[in-house]
């Protein structure tokens, strides 16, 4: 369905008034006021259906068919010929619009600040006191972000805590080294700068408690409060995690869109090509109906959370799985489609464990030599793994994911169907890889990168392949999924990845939407 001119303009001053209002049309109810448009007051229509979702505001961000067709049903907004016939069993296909497509952010100058970037502060040697020195700072920082709250402030060392007397009550900030459940009950080895105890979740501790002990992980600063016992054993009566305090979201005063993806593994024989040609089809506003051109005509950012390329000898016979099987090849092909990009959106790219880079975290950025052609056509912001910027004054923490291995293998109730669980528990250590030693290679930085010394407004992360998200005390959490199909190796380790969805978040408003290409 191809609307005439009056139709289109109709259509756009809806849309518009929805999304100025907050809210967003789905497919459905887009395709029903395309059917309409010629005989209906569509702006009318619309401001009764934002009134109507002003009382469930927070719960949804969508208006959908169904508001849109009880609308209809009402006599204030008769048509002038009959258009309700049929509107039950209407095809929900997107239509591609035919239109003059304005990108009104290139009339946006851009506004990144890089808050937090490792690559040039990467020195470690690898010593044995390069080690106890990582760790001691990754306890400092934790121990400053703990004592924030009230009612730390006054912790004591676990030495006092074992000089008290019996059943004195005591607040103690410490790393948890050693972990065991046995008979429903968990021993904890704690440390902390100077000494280290053993203390006991017991068979009667609260089921909040019992959670709380299950989710723990080693090597994890908290806080615990214990009861002294007549020997050098402490009761676990509660445990602080450092968490993030609740808080109001930055917000970009300009309507922008950021769009938020990951592991794209070109050179992989699985590579999603020709989705991903739509996605840069639609970015140039070559692709989708009237709505989805309207959310491209503000991008200005995309962000990738590394695995760019699928890289070489990254997994046990990779090579039956490539299609390009030099990394180099793999990064050409990469500059050959991101350079369809328009010029007016900022790229930012930080690498995954399958890019060009060392594997240990902190990572580097990608090194520019990798994307030398791409770099001398346009703007391209090469960061390091994790970093933190600003984007309009909304803050983003970009992380890979590496450590979300670690989280599903070790943590109860987390698994590869909803990273953003897993996510959600990294915010609450503060820390993007608290267990040493698994999965994850962590290098003995001088500085722990790796604490997350302030909360974001977006968290973004990929490496599990699958999208999902969530909100937790005004951050977003979001896992952007990837480009990649389902491979023998992640039918083996049980991975069912979510190709081709893509989350795009409104910089103004913090509501974003899923595109799916695939």
């Amino acid at each position: 369905m191809k609307p005439q001119n009056g139709t289109f303009k109709k259509l756009q001053k809806a849309i518009q008034l929805t999304l100025d209002a907050g809210y967003q049309l789905d497919k459905e109810a887009f395709n029903l006021l395309l059917k309409i448009a010629e005989t209906h007051d569509l702006e009318k229509i619309i401001s009764e259906a934002i009134r109507k979702m002003e009382p469930i505001q927070g719960k949804t961000f969508f208006i959908s068919r169904q508001v849109i067709q009880e609308l209809l049903r009402n006599p204030v907004f008769p048509p002038q010929k009959s258009t309700l016939q049929g509107l039950e069993t209407e095809s929900t296909e997107v239509a591609t619009v035919e239109a003059v497509f304005r990108p009104f952010a290139k009339e946006i100058s851009p506004e990144i600040k890089i808050l937090e970037d490792p690559t040039e502060r990467i020195c470690t040697a690898g010593t044995i006191n390069d080690y106890l020195n990582y760790f001691r700072d990754r306890f400092k920082r934790l121990e400053r972000i703990l004592r924030r709250r009230v009612d730390l402030r006054r912790a004591t060392t676990i030495r006092e805590a074992l000089k008290a007397r019996t059943n004195t009550e005591v607040k103690v900030i410490c790393m948890v080294t050693e972990k065991r459940e046995s008979q429903q009950r968990v021993i904890l080895r704690i440390e902390d700068l100077e000494s280290s105890a053993i203390a006991l979740v017991p068979q009667n501790a609260t089921k909040k408690l019992w959670k709380k002990a299950q989710q723990l992980m080693l090597d994890q600063v908290i806080s615990v409060n214990v009861r002294k016992t007549r020997t050098n054993l402490l009761i676990v009566e509660d445990i602080i995690f450092p968490d993030i305090p609740p808080k109001a979201p930055q917000k970009a005063a300009d309507k922008i869109y950021a769009v938020l993806t990951s592991d794209l593994h070109i050179g992989s024989n699985k590579f999603l090509h020709e989705a991903f040609q739509k996605f840069l089809s639609w970015l140039n506003g070559k692709w989708g109906d009237a709505f989805l051109r309207e959310i491209a005509s503000h991008v200005k950012y995309l962000l990738i959370a590394g695995d760019v390329v699928d890289g070489i000898g990254i997994y046990p016979n990779q090579e039956q799985e490539l299609k390009i099987k030099n990394i180099q090849e793999q990064y050409e092909l990469a500059i050959k489609l991101l350079s369809k990009i328009p010029e007016y959106i900022e790229i930012i790219i930080i690498p995954g464990n399958h890019d060009a880079v060392r594997k240990a975290l902190p990572q580097p950025a990608i090194p520019t030599d990798y994307f030398q052609e791409l770099c001398e056509m346009r703007r391209v912001h090469l960061l390091g793994n994790p970093c933190f910027l600003s984007l309009h004054g909304v803050e983003f923490l970009l992380y890979h994911g590496r450590s979300l291995d670690d989280l599903v293998s070790t943590v109860p109730d987390i698994n590869y169907n909803r990273p953003d669980k897993a996510m959600k528990q990294l915010i609450q250590s503060r820390h993007l890889a608290p267990i040493y030693g698994g999965k994850t290679p962590i290098a003995p930085e001088k500085k722990d990168f790796l604490v997350i010394e302030r909360p974001p407004t977006i968290f973004h992360c990929g490496h599990v392949h699958v999208q999902t998200s969530t909100t937790y005390r005004g951050t977003l959490l979001i896992n952007s999924g990837t480009w990649q199909e389902q491979t023998e190796y992640m039918r083996r380790l049980g991975f069912t990845p979510t190709p081709g969805k893509v989350p795009v978040v409104n910089l103004q408003t913090l509501q974003f939407t899923t595109i799916s290409f695939y």
